[in-house]
């Protein structure tokens, strides 16, 4: 698989979770790589992304101030920590990659997917 999530599981509202998504060597330099969330019953929609250019991130307004996206490139992680979580961030949580060192604000220009990690906010 060339993106794999990890780190998902149920924390109470306040508190914290670091996601990580460990990408192919062979794209993790040249891709921008980027964090989606489902909630059920609601469509997908994009919460962050960095590039591979400087590191230019993007975030959701809904996550602005309380996540941080951020790559290892002494490994081939990017990770997104999240803060302050709330109820309304509970949702799969899934890593994308596309072939392109540039963010993009369309789902549909992303050309690879993991596999999904669930984060649910509850007390």
């Amino acid at each position: 698989e060339l993106l794999v999530e990890s780190g998902g599981g149920l924390v109470q509202p306040g508190g914290s979770l670091r996601l990580s998504c460990t990408a192919s060597e062979s794209i993790f330099s040249i891709n921008s790589m980027a964090w989606y969330r489902q909630a059920p019953g609601k469509e997908r929609e994009s919460v962050s992304c960095i590039d591979s250019v400087d590191d230019y991130t993007y975030y959701a307004d809904s996550v602005k101030g309380r996540f941080t996206i951020f790559r290892d490139n002494a490994k081939p992680i990017v990770y997104l920590q999240m803060n302050s979580l709330k109820p309304e961030d509970t949702a799969v949580y899934y890593c994308a990659t596309r072939d392109d060192p540039n963010c993009s604000d369309s789902e549909e220009d992303y050309d690879y997917w993991g596999q999904g990690t669930q984060v649910t906010v509850s007390s």
